[in-house]
């Protein structure tokens, strides 16, 4: 059985169509046509269903996909060994602004340094959008901010809870104070991140539960000029804690202590269960998974 047919086999069925298999693949459409029905002739099973535009698995195709993707690891996995070849190739991210200056300022230049031939492509976006390109392949895998996600169309490769703060400058005449009020917050100016963010989006849910709205004097995405302004003596935001703890560190911000909104966030990195590991996959997972 010719791995590179699996290979052909593993993309159809991620795309959803011999055309973009072949141009993903960077084979003819008739090389990926002639490949699949190789495939067919050797197991003597029909894999795909073709009708109209849509390509979809046969039974028995659903069945040979994660054998499939088992052996192309384990291919991988022998020649990475034998050959002692380091990875290379496109990986492609869909995440949360904030987590991906958090992630990768300071670490990536490590893992460049670790695995040269690994390029990424790093696509900043809601939640949402995460999902649906996640859906059409259009990228790799995606790490969430947002309430905890569970679908079993999903694995979930790395969660963690993540704390969310009212802060502001040290100077502020809440700072130090042992218990703050939601409405005391409320009198102040607020800097917020975009409405479309996930903790936003969360702090106005709480917020409307409790009869109340926010006016922000800003709404932005840029968590860095926030907490920017912040230290600078200008209002009050609402930012996870791994945005902040270097700033509250330094005594630069200070949390709020107000215990009326406590939202249920979390960090998840999740990819399709349909997804092909790839060694370079692999190795952007287990990076992002460590702390």
């Amino acid at each position: 059985m010719d791995v590179k047919n699996l290979e052909t086999f593993v993309m159809v069925n991620e795309l959803k169509s011999f055309t973009l298999a072949a141009q993903r693949l960077g084979y003819t459409q008739s090389t990926v046509s002639f490949q699949i029905k190789q495939l067919e002739k050797e197991l003597s099973i029909p894999l795909f269903e073709r009708i109209g535009h849509t390509v979809t698995l046969t039974n028995e195709g659903e069945k040979l996909l994660p054998l499939a993707q088992q052996i192309l690891r384990l291919a991988a996995e022998a020649t990475h060994i034998c050959g002692n070849t380091a990875p290379e190739g496109l990986v492609r991210i869909a995440i949360a602004e904030s987590l991906a200056s958090w992630e990768f300022h300071s670490r990536f230049k490590d893992f460049h340094e670790k695995y040269p031939g690994i390029r990424l492509k790093i696509i900043a976006t809601s939640t949402d959008e995460m999902f649906q390109m996640l859906g059409q392949n259009q990228v790799d895998i995606v790490y969430t901010l947002d309430r905890r996600i569970f679908n079993h169309n999903y694995v979930t490769a790395f969660e963690a809870p993540v704390d969310i703060h009212f802060v502001t400058g040290a100077g502020h005449p809440l700072a130090g104070q042992t218990q703050i009020t939601l409405e005391q917050i409320l009198e102040y100016p607020l800097i917020l991140t975009e409405k479309n963010m996930s903790y936003r989006a969360a702090l106005d849910d709480l917020l409307s539960q409790n009869g109340k709205e926010t006016m922000p004097i800003m709404e932005v995405g840029d968590t860095q000029l926030i907490r920017n302004l912040l230290c600078q003596g200008l209002g009050i935001s609402y930012l996870p804690e791994f945005v902040i703890a270097e700033d509250l560190a330094k005594g630069n911000l200070v949390s709020l202590p107000m215990t009326e909104i406590q939202p249920d966030i979390w960090r998840q990195l999740l990819y399709h269960r349909n997804k092909w590991i790839s060694p370079e996959l692999k190795c952007v997972i287990k990076y992002l998974q460590e702390e």
